[in-house]
């Protein structure tokens, strides 16, 4: 029996329904619930709900190696934290740079210097250090550069993995993302079990068309053995789009990781 924990990002599926009626629906299923900023939402009304919320985005503004950007993504952070504290959140999520409603970098960046390298750890070891005060932690993902995220600065997983075991810290971890990884770099058992103790959080989808495991190509019942293998105890989280009706993606979601 897997110990790790199954979640589901409500922003992507029960798409007909309201977004706080999403949040029951997953929860009502047993799944933890995952969303994206908070800013434009019930918080009040997502805390009534009951859900295990598993994971939301950690700012709201700014990126990891502009100093302007730097103060924002701080503040914004400590805003964040203040509201994951309300939904009892443990986790907060990053990206390697601002991203607009597109998913698209607000500043996209060609080539990455090795200054970037060294205010992005930086900046990452501050925002660990302001999740180990209010005892919840960052978890930095990756990326895709050639299908969704064009533009992003540290979008590779190994981008992801080397930024986290740079700050080492238990309050900042990689957000393994496996659709991102997939079309990025491949080879992913060996991904999960090199990266190791610096997960988070994996999230998942099948390539191509970011729907549930079983659409794509990915054999995530080969990665779900190789996480029991691992002692994987961390959470799961299904971030794709249903292929047809959002209760059979769940359940196939459920599927292969059972």
């Amino acid at each position: 029996m897997a110990d790790y924990r199954l979640s589901v990002s409500a922003e992507m599926v029960f798409l007909d329904l309201p977004f706080i009626e999403r949040v029951k629906r997953i929860h009502q299923l047993g799944f933890g619930v995952e969303i994206w900023h908070w800013n434009n939402k019930d918080i009040d009304a997502l805390a009534a709900t009951g859900a295990t919320f598993t994971s939301m985005t950690g700012y709201l503004t700014g990126n990891l190696t502009d100093d302007d950007e730097i103060a924002q993504l701080l503040s914004s952070a400590a805003e964040s934290l203040a509201v994951a504290a309300r939904l009892n959140c443990p986790s907060l999520n990053l990206h390697g740079t601002g991203l607009d409603n597109q998913g698209l970098p607000v500043k996209p960046v060609t080539v990455v210097t090795g200054e970037m390298w060294v205010k992005a750890v930086r900046t990452l070891e501050k925002l660990a250090a302001l999740g180990e005060k209010a005892g919840r932690v960052f978890t930095l993902e990756n990326l895709n550069l050639a299908v969704d995220h064009p533009g992003t600065p540290f979008a590779r997983a190994a981008d992801t993995l080397a930024l986290v075991e740079a700050v080492n810290s238990p309050y900042l971890k990689m957000n393994l993302d496996l659709y991102h990884a997939q079309i990025g770099e491949g080879n992913l058992i060996e991904l999960v079990q090199r990266s190791g103790s610096a997960i988070g959080e994996i999230q998942v989808a099948d390539v191509p068309g970011r729907c549930e495991p079983g659409t794509g190509e990915i054999n995530y019942r080969a990665v779900a053995k190789a996480l029991r293998a691992m002692n994987y105890r961390g959470v799961i989280a299904l971030e794709g789009w249903a292929s047809g009706d959002s209760e059979a993606a769940l359940a196939s979601f459920k599927a292969h990781f059972d």
